[in-house]
């Protein structure tokens, strides 16, 4: 069965630009296929202030794969590009964290669905109500855009303009 997924690419330490390009390159397989991109932000670090701003977009994809089978997947390509799970929020070269599979919630110890800290984050709002903003949360049940109109996240978010 096909899935619907958000993911929210993230990376503050190396080339993040091409990380993302090579990235989106690798998630396109027999099982993966890209359907929107969002545009690239430039985002304060959250979490852990004190380290350089990251770039973030945000991918909607069609899968084969299970929730489960995504995450490791994506994990796999983390410690592709040199992820270190060292210190929480810290500085990463990639993070890829998966926002929503299709309107599932999932509590495991190792993944839940929907992302609990999308209603607070400004670099995950943003992104996802430009390419999504009527995809309603299935816990909340708001769309991605009543969500960022009641976010409280005063972080920088900065789109670019790549030439």
């Amino acid at each position: 069965m096909e899935n619907t997924a958000y993911l929210l690419l993230g990376s503050n330490l190396g080339e993040s630009l091409r990380i993302f390009e090579e990235v989106k390159t690798r998630l396109v397989s027999e099982k993966v296929s890209l359907i929107k991109v969002s545009g690239l932000y430039q985002t304060s670090a959250w979490g852990l202030e004190n380290q350089p701003a990251f770039l973030n977009q945000v991918l909607k994809i069609n899968t084969f794969f299970s929730a489960f089978e995504l995450l490791d997947f994506t994990q796999h390509l983390e410690d592709a590009f040199g992820r270190q799970r060292i210190i929480k929020y810290g500085a990463r070269t990639l993070d890829i964290d998966i926002l929503y599979f299709n309107s599932e919630i999932i509590d495991s110890l190792i993944l839940t669905i929907p992302h609990p800290q999308i209603p607070f984050r400004r670099f995950t709002l943003v992104p996802l109500a430009e390419i999504s903003p009527d995809f309603i949360h299935p816990i909340l049940n708001k769309t991605q855009q009543q969500l960022l109109e009641v976010c409280l996240d005063s972080g920088k978010i900065q789109k670019l303009s790549l030439v």
